[in-house]
């Protein structure tokens, strides 16, 4: 499905070349993309991926934008301003009729937002074993310490934590969650989620995210530069790092080259004798 049809960003300029987030689109000689179910940028560090990212979260109006306070550059709002300069159109149904609107359970999601969560969860594990060890270090027994974990109040507390550990207990708690953000029919920008996974999860998640697109109805927009991503990830590729936002094949670009020349260099090694 396709939420969002296409974004135009904004192709007014400001004096000074340093004001967020109009520098980030110094230089460029194409300001607009075009989506389809899955639509992947690509770009090193600095390419400007999040703010593109949160521009589209910020003009949508989706759970998750973040807003960019205005900078040192006097009193004007530049972000807001850029927002407002920005346009889009929307994708059309399967009977050929328009959308009048993104989704309502549409979001913007980074990898800040599932570690965040992680960090949570292990926040309220040391909660509970600090718990334990400061009775035991005021003289109660161990055992009695343990046993008042099952009161209700405490049993309220800690229902998240357990919750959680039963859950996640198989290694991929940042995979699952972020599965767990995602419903059916909306439209998801995802910036980085590759970051906490192994390379394996990497390919599952890219895989569990074609499947969702095909049967689920969801559009997704993802920011990544993992090329476990990039390859498996069925969809459109757009080079941030080039000048007019090319589109290119993920063997074509700089960090999936530099991968293969890194291995190939150390092909020997990976040879038994």
């Amino acid at each position: 499905m396709i939420y969002l049809s296409s974004f135009l960003f904004s192709e007014e300029s400001v004096e000074n070349p340093n004001i967020y987030p109009y520098h980030v689109f110094a230089g460029k000689t194409e300001r607009r993309l075009y989506f389809g179910p899955i639509t992947m940028l690509y770009g090193n560090n600095a390419s400007g991926k999040s703010t593109v990212l949160n521009i589209i979260a910020n003009k949508l109006k989706l759970q998750g934008q973040e807003y960019a306070a205005s900078n040192k550059y006097g009193r004007v709002l530049y972000f807001e301003r850029f927002v407002e300069e920005c346009r889009y159109t929307l994708g059309e149904r399967e009977d050929g009729r328009s959308f009048r609107e993104i989704p309502s359970g549409s979001r913007y999601i980074k990898s800040e937002d599932i570690l965040y969560e992680i960090k949570k969860i292990q926040q309220e594990q040391v909660l509970q074993d600090g718990y334990v060890y400061e009775h035991v270090r005021r003289g109660m027994d161990k055992e009695a310490v343990r046993g008042s974990l099952d009161s209700y109040g405490t049993r309220q507390r800690l229902e998240n934590l357990i919750y959680a550990q039963e859950k996640y207990s198989n290694g991929e708690t940042a995979l699952q969650m972020l599965e767990d953000f995602i419903e059916p029919d909306g439209l998801y920008l995802l910036d980085e989620p590759e970051v906490s996974l192994s390379p394996e999860n990497q390919v599952l998640l890219a895989e569990n995210l074609n499947r969702m697109a095909r049967f689920l109805g969801c559009q997704f927009i993802v920011a990544t530069h993992s090329p476990f991503m990039l390859g498996t990830l069925q969809g459109r590729i757009y080079d941030l790092d080039s000048r007019d936002w090319v589109e290119a094949e993920w063997t074509e670009l700089e960090n999936v080259r530099y991968f293969y020349r890194f291995f190939e260099e150390r092909r020997g090694e990976f040879v038994r004798t």
